[in-house]
């Protein structure tokens, strides 16, 4: 198995949970949170599309599917065009209300993307320097890890909260 076989595995894991956390999730479970300051499913899913969608395209050098696509206007969110997610308080995580339909497209269209930009890398450009603001210099290879790392676990956040609505909810 080859680096970009492994990365569009990793990315395709990402999209498996994100999948089975919207089939069949009741339209108030997207919004349902265990407390007035957690997040939501839908917040946590827009949020982990979003980081994906800004740090490939940021790396490929190319638009976001957010912008380049129409998704920011089809989910109206009262943000700023560059907003991922990333320290938003309790009211502005309240302000995400998409539905399941709208959050697996936008998902599926950055995965899209991001797979066709893994599978177009060479080993040799996943240790090009994408960000010389940290000590050591972040390489591609582990900027796009982080990535999956961060997906991850916003995903299993969002399938926790499903579980705490189906059960409490």
């Amino acid at each position: 198995m080859n680096h970009a076989t492994v990365l569009a595995d990793a990315f395709g894991r990402i999209r498996e949970l994100v999948h089975e956390i919207l089939d069949d999730i009741a339209p108030h479970a997207l919004t349902f949170r265990p407390d007035s300051e957690a997040n939501t499913v839908a917040w946590l899913i827009w949020h982990l599309t979003r980081v994906q969608d800004d740090h490939v395209s940021g790396v490929a050098g190319s638009d976001q599917v957010w912008t380049a696509d129409g998704w920011e206007a089809r989910f109206g969110l009262p943000f700023e065009s560059s907003a991922i997610g990333y320290g938003q308080n309790a009211e502005e995580v309240a302000e995400v209300t998409a539905s399941a339909e709208l959050l697996r497209d936008y998902h599926d269209a950055v995965h899209a993307r991001t797979v066709a930009y893994v599978e177009s890398l060479s080993a040799a450009e996943l240790d090009r320097v994408v960000d010389d603001n940290w000590d050591p210099p972040v390489t591609l290879g582990v900027r796009l890890v982080s990535v999956v790392s961060d997906d991850l676990q916003h995903a299993g956040q969002a399938a926790y909260v499903r579980g705490m609505f189906q059960r409490h909810g």
